[in-house]
């Protein structure tokens, strides 16, 4: 049995938490099941959509392969002109491709007020043929709603020249380059996305060999979800229109070193201590409460500057002898606060009391 592998990181900061899932292949065999048990585990080889329904004496349509230019596996994705088509459903079209989806755990799905960072790295084979109609590489779709178009999809086109598109909706043109920049290197997407009616937007790819800028787009206002879907999520890999299929051939793609990076972004609240002043004590009081209170409601803690005189017991000032001391109240913050400012008092302890 092959080793699955998941790597499952929780980052905390001070403002935002962050989950991340990676997909690496590591090695030939169980491929579906390797991909399956990171997107969307305890559902068989479900996050692969194939055609083997049509073509299953090819086997199957993604494998892992030796790099010599990365240096590590890949997974190398097939699609055959024909017989392939898009799993026995849609005639039109083929697919091979990778997915997050319902069953996908929540660190998977992008929901309101979420900020997701994708990553992936891909290699065109040099000449590749895209059609004349669509080609996706990558897609973000929604769940839910009006959940048939793609929000946003990184394409090839057929063209003179042939081009690598960043579509918006199925519609808008957000960048096109030429495909020959692509052919035969790999290069690393970064896809940031804040999720939301009014979200944020971006896409970079780079060349991995010489770091070279072959896309850049952001747009700090942008629908990234429809106001009936439930949440979004990436699929990789080819999906192609067969309506020109003279223009295509057999092709094989290939993609490496998956990342999704998952966060709410908070930001935190301020707080003040209020401190009232400390009545004069004598030796033999009993321990007291300070008295600071926190406007978040959080718990404040003290110090006692002068132990000889003061300690603080569970919370409260227990005295030990006649002196002075500073006592400090201080309140440190969680996820939704910042750390107070801290507030200072004078407690002043007699060798008995005053009458």
């Amino acid at each position: 049995m092959k080793r699955i592998t998941l790597i499952l990181v929780l980052f905390a900061f001070p403002c935002s938490i962050f989950s991340q899932v990676v997909l690496e292949a590591d090695g030939p065999g169980d491929t579906y099941e390797l991909i399956t048990n990171v997107f969307a585990p305890g559902t068989g080889t479900a996050a692969v959509e194939n055609p083997e329904c049509i073509h299953p004496e090819f086997g199957r349509h993604i494998a892992e392969v030796w790099d010599t230019d990365l240096n590590q596996y890949v997974f190398e994705f097939y699609i055959h002109v024909t017989p392939d088509n898009d799993r026995c459903v849609n005639y039109d079209r083929q697919r091979v491709e990778i997915k997050t989806y319902e069953p996908s755990p929540d660190t998977l799905k992008g929901v309101v007020g979420e900020t997701i960072a994708y990553k992936w790295k891909f290699k065109l084979p040099v000449g590749f043929q895209p059609s004349s109609s669509f080609t996706h590489l990558h897609q973000i779709k929604a769940a839910g709603g009006n959940a048939s178009s793609p929000i946003f999809t990184l394409s090839p086109k057929k063209g003179n020249p042939n081009s690598m598109e960043l579509i918006y909706n199925n519609t808008t043109k957000l960048a096109i380059i030429p495909l020959s920049l692509f052919e035969g290197v790999w290069v690393e997407c970064e896809e940031v996305i804040e999720v939301g009616s009014a979200g944020k937007y971006s896409m970079t790819i780079k060349n991995v060999s010489d770091g070279t800028i072959l896309l850049s787009y952001s747009n700090e206002n942008i629908m990234t979800i429809r106001p009936d879907n439930k949440f979004i999520r990436p699929k990789w890999g080819i999906v192609r229109s067969l309506k020109a299929s003279s223009d295509l051939r057999d092709e094989a793609v290939r993609f490496a070193s998956f990342s999704i990076m998952e966060g709410i972004v908070r930001v935190k609240q301020t707080q003040t201590i209020t401190f009232p002043a400390l009545h004069v004590k004598a030796v033999g009081d009993v321990d007291f409460s300070p008295g600071a209170t926190a406007s978040s409601g959080l718990t404040v803690s003290y110090t006692s500057s002068n132990s000889a005189t003061a300690t603080i017991v569970n919370g409260k000032i227990h005295i030990v002898t006649a002196g002075s001391s500073v006592i400090t109240a201080s309140q440190v913050g969680d996820t939704a606060y910042n750390a107070a400012g801290v507030v200072s008092q004078s407690l002043t302890v007699t060798a008995s009391k005053i009458k």
